[in-house]
């Protein structure tokens, strides 16, 4: 109210007055900080939930005339991790994960943030998987120390992926007409205006075998693991896991609720009514522990449409779809 009334009191001016004005009048407010928001609980120690939700990716959503565009998931933890460091009576972790994934990059930079969070500040962290924490939302889920997966999430899709277009049928057929001028041979490496040679795909399919590797290290190397590598590579052919199939196969360490993670995370931080809070963006509202956080990229600002710039990316993802 207060900036529409800015606005016309800046045109009447304009109208009483000879001269020219030039009228600025900003749309959207600056962009606040992080603020807390206490969940439940009236204890002296506090558990924050970590929400990690939608597409993983490290670029922003874009916003509009009259709304601002929200930073990436990667950008978002960040300063979740860095406000709660300063925090002395942040005593645990929640990730709550509700993911089909995201880019490579993205996902091993959240784990990295949160590995590295856990050894400065040597507290638990658990992660609970809600309705599905696959590819690279399990990914994240590693660097927790345990876990759990609701009785009807689902989890794994431990693979790689990458999508590509090929349009040179589609051009040839409105008699348009593609020039590349490179410096090598394989410069234009994936692009979407000619089919790729098998030597080609063979290189490309070397940087997913590395990164496929990657992946099943970081499932190996996740607290309380007790698969072999031979086991693992076994289970990371791409498949889905119901949240039963993954307990038995060893990805998750129990099924149970958020209550459940919580009160386990009491237990462990010896605060049997520590305060469970999230960080809030100032105009969001919170009011349970089940509230997301603000929208996150969707899967079409992740994949960017059918951008003919890119030669696609590498993605931990489930349903790229």
């Amino acid at each position: 109210m207060r900036m529409i009334i800015a606005f016309l009191l800046g045109c009447l001016g304009m109208f009483l007055t000879t001269g020219c004005a030039f009228v600025s009048v900003p749309l959207m407010s600056a962009p606040q900080p992080l603020a807390e928001q206490v969940l439940e609980g009236e204890g002296t120690k506090k558990i924050l939930i970590v929400d990690i939700s939608g597409a993983i990716g490290d670029q922003a959503k874009g916003g509009g005339l009259l709304s601002r565009g929200t930073p990436s998931t990667v950008s978002l933890v960040r300063e979740v991790l860095l406000k709660a460091e300063r925090d002395p009576k942040v005593a645990g972790l929640i990730l709550r994960i509700n993911s089909p994934g995201g880019t490579v990059t993205a996902s091993d930079i959240i784990r990295h943030d949160l590995l590295a969070f856990k050894e400065r500040r040597n507290l638990p962290v658990s992660a609970c998987i809600m309705g599905i924490g696959a590819s690279g939302g399990y990914y994240v889920a590693t660097a927790a120390d345990g876990i759990t997966a609701h009785p009807t999430a689902l989890t794994g899709s431990i693979g790689v992926l990458l999508m590509t277009f090929n349009v040179e049928g589609l051009l040839g057929k409105v008699g348009v007409e593609e020039k590349t001028i490179k410096s090598g041979g394989k410069k234009d490496l994936l692009s979407p205006f000619r089919r790729a040679t098998p030597e080609e795909e063979r290189l490309v399919q070397g940087v997913i075998d590395q990164f496929h590797g990657r992946f099943v290290d970081v499932v190996q190397a996740r607290p309380g693991n007790r698969l072999s590598r031979h086991d693992l590579l076994t289970l990371a052919d791409g498949r889905i896991f119901s949240a039963a199939d993954a307990l038995a196969a060893g990805l998750i360490d129990r099924i149970g609720y958020l209550d459940d993670v919580i009160a386990s995370l009491r237990d462990r931080i010896g605060d049997p009514d520590a305060r469970v809070v999230t960080y809030f963006r100032p105009g969001s509202y919170q009011g349970s522990i089940y509230a997301e956080s603000a929208a996150e990229p969707s899967m079409a600002d992740l994949l960017g449409g059918f951008d003919m710039t890119g030669g696609g990316q590498f993605m931990y993802l489930w349903r790229p779809w």
